[in-house]
C-alpha cells in the first residue's frame, strides 16, 4: 500500500494557545477516506514549543536545551494525535528512529511521530524529510499559508505564490535565514538539506482539506512543488 509522509504544522493543530479540537477530528475522518494509503504524520511543536524555547531562553539555556524541549514537545503533540485517531494508530508508542517507524506501519495505517532522536538542528520537517527518503516515498508539507510565497503573506500584500522552485533555489532561500530552535518558517534548513541533498519530491500545502486531497489524487492543487 502506498504511504504517504505528511508535516503537519502545529498552527494547525493549535490554534490561540488552544487545541483545535475541530482541526483534528476532520484530519482524522480525512485519512480514514483514503482505503487505499497508509500515513506517516509527523507533527510540529507549533505555539506550545515555541512558549517553552522562549522561556528557556531568557532563562539562559543553550541551543542544545532548546532543542531537546522543542523535540520533546514534537512527541507530546504526536502522542495526542494519535490517540485522536484511535485503533488506526500507534496510541501505545511514539517512534525513536527510522527503523521504528517502518515496523509500526506494518501494524497502522497511521504512524504519528515528532522528531526523532536528538541531533544537533533537529526539527519535525527534516524528521518527516528523512522518513520520506526512508520510506522512497514524496514529502507533503502541510502548513497554514497555501505555498511557498516571495514575501510574508501575512504582512505583505504583493506577496505572490511561488507555484514551482528547485532544489536548489529552495536551498539558497532558507539558508539565508539563520537557524534558531523553534524558528517559524515554511520548511526549515535541516528538511532543505535533505530533500535536495536526496532529490526527494516534496510539497508545500495549505490545511484545506479539499486542496490536499487533490494533490494525493493526482489532481490540479495550489501549493508549491520543489524539484
Amino acid at each position: 500500500m502506498k504511504v504517504e509522509v505528511l508535516s503537519v504544522g502545529g498552527s494547525l493543530l493549535f490554534k490561540n494557545g488552544k487545541v483545535n479540537y475541530s482541526y483534528i477530528q476532520d484530519l482524522k475522518k480525512f485519512l480514514s477516506s483514503f482505503k487505499d494509503r497508509k500515513f506517516v504524520l509527523v507533527i510540529g511543536g507549533g505555539t506550545v514549543a515555541r512558549t517553552y524555547i522562549d522561556a528557556l531562553e531568557k532563562l539562559g539555556a543553550n541551543r542544545d536545551t532548546m532543542s531537546r524541549f522543542g523535540i520533546g514537545i514534537t512527541r507530546t503533540n504526536a502522542r495526542l494525535i494519535a490517540n485522536v485517531l484511535g485503533k488506526d494508530s500507534n496510541i501505545r508508542d511514539i517512534p525513536k528512529t527510522l527503523r521504528h517507524v517502518k515496523g509500526y506501519l506494518r501494524k497502522h495505517k497511521i504512524v504519528c511521530c515528532g522528531a526523532l532522536r536528538y541531533e544537533p538542528n533537529q526539527t519535525s520537517d527534516g524528521t518527516a524529510a528523512q522518513i520520506a527518503h526512508y520510506l522512497k516515498t514524496r514529502f507533503i508539507n502541510v502548513t497554514n499559508v497555501k505555498g511557498l510565497y516571495t514575501k510574508d503573506p501575512n504582512r505583505f500584500k504583493g506577496a505572490k505564490l511561488v507555484s514551482k522552485i528547485s532544489y536548489e533555489e529552495f536551498s539558497k532561500l532558507v539558508n539565508k535565514l539563520k537557524y534558531h530552535p523553534g524558528q517559524h518558517f515554511i520548511l526549515d534548513q535541516h528538511a532543505a538539506e535533505t530533500i535536495k541533498k536526496n532529490r526527494i519530491k516534496t510539497f508545500i500545502v495549505s490545511g484545506s482539506f479539499a486542496n490536499l486531497k487533490n494533490l494525493l489524487r493526482g489532481k490540479k492543487f495550489v501549493g508549491t512543488s520543489i524539484n
